[in-house]
């Protein structure tokens, strides 16, 4: 029995006669009105009733479904919001993508820290579930990209300490909606079935239903009631177990694609959603069935409900199922199937990418970017298996533009650069596929999933490639159905954010610091009582956390370092060494204890402070003209503000040439003469979202109801940092290198005000040394420098041909070598103190003379090559060795050419004596 049994009993369901049942087939308690039927309803219990047959009144398209679903809850009271991007990771650090319409209010209103933007609300939220990857195209429901319509309410006891308060609506309420809006599209109630499925995520947890029709799943009803106590009353199927909280969420569900398929009965839910897309796939792909076949495939359509990953464990097994069902065999079954199934991930996995590029995800190896390139690759490999001759960037533009993105042209370009990447990528790697697949095959085993997932995620070989190549080598290959969830879940989640210190409770106890750094960022002089102190006691001395009532000491945070200066009472003048904030209180490192309950006067180093105000507002402007250079995808991924110079990271597909940079620095400094004034407010978090989109987050998700917002002209972010009151302030910008630091992240680094003409003058006095070096005025350098580089090459060269020359007089007998038989063959044993080029071509010389060659040199501690022509039976990579150990060393390579050396450069001539024997003995061997 589920500790929750209790939670199903509903007021709703006795009014209109249901009855709870246990489903005969898998054990499931749902309930229903039916009190004849027998099973829960959803595959594998029940197959799909409804191809052929809708069981809505109407046909809907997806837009129309949509606007019905939403209008419906509107006229019953619910305010409609616009939806949020699928990059979840713009809002919130704990996850990536946007699963699920709650994901909008997670964690700030469904904590209760922040109110809704509406109290009850009902969006339509596209979202994407990478889990769901491997059934997308097979069960004929699946999505991976979907819009999730739900309808929520915000519910909290009275008088508690929550931005919102009082009861909404629950539970009866939530499942009375719903069966009235079945009730509008004309859907027998009598067929519906509540199936009890208790819902865990996040830490909460609670009572929920799934609602079945006609063998599909169309809502879920979750009530977010529970959060995780290790004492409390009800364990969850996680197996932690939960107590009731004192807010209660409504959290509901509505699959918009799956009730456009239900409207129109069409065989798999991407006919109804994608029928332009399906339609031109299969012509590209040359797919054309006879009448018999359509059929066959039809008839296929309505039990692909039984084909789900995650309930199958034999994928192989429920195919042979469904061919017996159909008469047919397996494999004229997948024949017929299969190209189908590809086509209609194609253009799942086309509309996933226009989401991700649409809404400015940028193609890395890591994050939201390593999961859209890991779904473009697959797309990519599906394109080519099912034979479609067409562009991906043509297919991604196809679901872009019905998606209505502007920045179209940036998702066409985002794709071809990709699926360049790609291309090299693959040859790169196959050639350790090749090493792989044999190692395997020698052992007799196949290759393993975990040599799978490594290949993928290195070189982004997929596991049928893998299994191409292995065949070809005689090795077999493990593939995991899930394989790609497998993958998905390695970047499917943000890392947790570090934990406290010791002193954390006491800090706790202590009133929140007053931050006066934001009233004046231009003063410098401030009055505080030391609250308290915390020794600290380190490797070489001992220093002091002080914490004041108030400060105007910066704490480190969102890439801007913390200031620095003096603490000062009658008695002592302590250094501030550090500043940091924890929670809401500021702790200043000093050098000195200036003493608990003291009176003290701060004064900040204003230089410092001005330098670094200079160049945290130059990172809002470099920003900015990047968006206006690159597009509207660039997003910061990561900043580092400092005193001589900045940097800023970008998300962005290629690399950035110098003229790029130039123009990126042009556009800075148009914005620095304009001197715009720089603002600050602090408005409510929805109205700053609404207003100005989460590309307001571009250093991190702020905390609280109100957000500090920093407008640079006409860039907005919510910002916590230090700035000066008017671009004009920073002087000027000066770019100083542009560079990739990871795949998809281009890193600009860059100098303002005071610190870029001090990087100007220093270039300049490098050009002017350069300039008296090569005795010529400072504009000449650069053709000098040219100039001297090739006469420099050009000597190089005729070095090197004169060493040739020299290796062929030696090799002719003009050289003072031991000549020797190793097995009828002459050896020339001969010491030349020079470099390892010379060593090289005079041995080269030697064996082209058809002789053994044996060079050594002192001339850095003993050095050997060894030279053998073709035929004779010398390994000169084991006389090498043998020569190298004698002076403490190592070499080795191929049988024909050789190399190595020690550094007992004093042994050199014993080892050459050794040398004839050496090479006899080898030859013998």
């Amino acid at each position: 029995m589920s500790d929750l049994e209790s939670e199903y009993r509903l007021d709703y369901f006795e009014e209109e006669d249901f009855e709870r049942k246990e489903c005969t087939d898998c054990g499931v308690h749902f309930w229903t009105r039916d009190h004849d039927r027998e099973t829960c309803g959803e595959p594998p219990c029940e197959d799909y009733q409804f191809i052929d047959d809708p069981g809505f009144d109407e046909s809907y398209s997806l837009t129309e479904m949509r606007e019905r679903i939403l209008s419906f809850f509107e006229e019953h009271g619910h305010e409609r919001i616009e939806p949020y991007p699928v990059a979840a990771n713009r809002w919130r650090d704990d996850v990536l993508l946007t699963q699920a319409s709650i994901y909008d209010f997670q964690p700030h209103v469904t904590s209760g820290a922040s109110p809704p933007p509406a109290n009850p609300l009902v969006v339509s939220q596209p979202c994407i579930r990478m889990q769901d990857i491997d059934n997308v195209g097979k069960t004929g429901r699946h999505t991976m990209a979907f819009e999730m319509l739900g309808h929520h309410a915000f519910n909290a006891d009275p008088g508690t300490d929550y931005a919102y308060e009082g009861e909404v609506y629950w539970k009866d309420q939530t499942v009375e909606y719903c069966e009235l809006l079945f009730d509008e599209v004309g859907v027998d109630l009598e067929e519906l079935t509540f199936i009890e499925d208790p819902w865990v995520g996040g830490g909460n947890a609670g009572p929920a239903f799934e609602v079945i029709f006609r063998g599909l799943e169309l809502a879920t009803l979750v009530f977010m009631s529970l959060e995780q106590d290790p004492d409390g009353e009800y364990k969850m199927k996680d197996g932690n177990r939960y107590t009731r909280m004192d807010r209660r969420v409504v959290d509901t569900g509505y699959g918009v694609e799956r009730w456009t398929w239900m409207s129109q009965g069409t065989p798999t839910v991407y006919e109804a959603v994608y029928p332009e897309m399906i339609d031109f796939l299969k012509k590209q792909a040359g797919l054309d069935y006879s009448e018999d076949e359509e059929q066959l495939v039809h008839r296929a359509a309505k039990l692909s409900g039984n084909l789900d990953i995650d309930e199958v464990e034999d994928m192989e097994a429920a195919r042979d199922n469904i061919a017996d069902k159909l008469g047919v065999e397996t494999a004229r079954l997948g024949e017929l199937v299969e190209p189908l199934e590809e086509i209609y991930a194609i253009a799942d996995h086309s509309r996933t990418l226009a989401y991700m590029f649409g809404d400015g995800i940028v193609p890395s190896n890591v994050g939201t970017g390593y999961l859209a390139r890991m779904v473009l690759r697959r797309t990519k490999r599906l394109v080519d298996s099912v034979g479609a001759d067409v562009p991906l960037d043509e297919l991604v533009d196809m679901a872009a533009e019905r998606l209505g993105y502007q920045n179209r042209d940036t998702i066409r370009s985002v794709v071809r650069s990709e699926v360049e990447k790609y291309a090299e990528t693959l040859e790169r790697g196959g050639r350790r596929v090749e090493q792989l697949a044999e190692e395997y095959a020698e052992r007799g085993e196949p290759v393993p999933t975990e040599e799978l997932i490594e290949l993928y995620d290195s070189h982004g070989i997929q596991p049928d490639m893998v299994a191409d190549i292995a065949d070809d080598v005689g090795a077999d290959v493990e593939s995991p159905d899930n394989f790609y969830s497998l993958v998905a879940e390695r970047h499917d989640t943000e890392s947790a954010v570090a934990g406290g210190e010791a002193g954390d409770e006491r800090v706790a106890d202590l009133p929140e610091t007053e931050p006066l750094y934001y009233d004046d960022a231009y003063r410098s002089e401030f009055e505080a009582v030391v609250l308290d102190v915390f020794e600290r006691e380190g490797d070489d001395e001992t220093t002091y956390d002080v914490v004041l009532d108030q400060t105007m000491f910066y704490p480190e945070g969102g890439g801007q370092p913390a200031d620095r200066g003096t603490l000062s009472t009658d008695d002592l003048t302590a250094d501030v060494l550090d500043v940091q904030k924890r929670g809401d209180v500021v702790l200043h490192r000093t050098d000195k204890n200036p003493g608990k309950g003291e009176f003290v006067r701060g004064q900040i180093d204003v230089e410092r402070r001005q330098r670094l105000m200079t160049h945290h507002t130059a990172t809002h402007v470099v920003g900015y003209a990047a968006r206006q250079v690159l597009g509207d995808h660039i997003r910061q991924a990561g900043a580092q503000k400092g005193t001589d110079s900045s940097r800023l990271d970008v998300q962005h597909f290629e690399r950035l040439d110098r003229e790029t940079v130039k123009e990126i620095e042009r556009v800075a400094n148009e914005v620095v003469r304009e001197n715009t004034s720089v603002q600050r407010e602090w408005p409510h978090r929805h109205e700053a979202e609404e207003k100005y989109g989460f590309d307001l987050y571009q250093g991190g998700v702020p905390t609280g109801e109100n957000i500090r917002l920093v407008h640079v002209g006409e860039d907005v972010q919510a910002c916590g940092g230090t700035h000066v009151a008017r671009t004009g302030e920073i002087g000027a910008i000066k770019i100083l290198n542009a560079e990739r630091v990871q795949d998809g992240v281009e890193r600009l680094t860059f100098a303002a005000g005071a610190a870029a003409i001090e990087h100007v003058q220093s270039t300049e006095d490098d050009l002017l040394a350069a300039a008296e070096t090569f005795d010529v005025s400072p504009d000449e350098v650069p053709n000098t420098a040219e100039r001297f580089f090739t006469e420099w090459k050009e000597r190089g060269k005729t070095i090197d041909e004169l060493k040739e020359q020299l290796a062929a007089a030696r090799a002719s007998g003009g050289g003072d070598g031991e000549e020797v038989d190793v097995a009828g063959t002459t050896a020339v044993v001969q010491r030349i103190d020079s470099d390892m080029g010379e060593l090289r071509a005079t041995a080269n010389a030697l064996a082209e003379e058809g002789k053994i060659a044996v060079v050594g040199s002192g001339a850095d501690g003993a050095q050997f090559v060894v030279a053998v022509p073709d035929g004779v039976p010398v390994n000169a990579g084991e006389v090498v060795g043998e020569l190298a150990g004698m002076v403490g060393g190592g070499g080795g390579g191929p049988a024909d050419f050789a190399q190595g050396g020690g550094p007992d450069g004093e042994r050199l001539d014993d080892a050459l004596e050794a040398a004839p024997d050496v090479l006899r003995e080898v030859a013998s061997a």
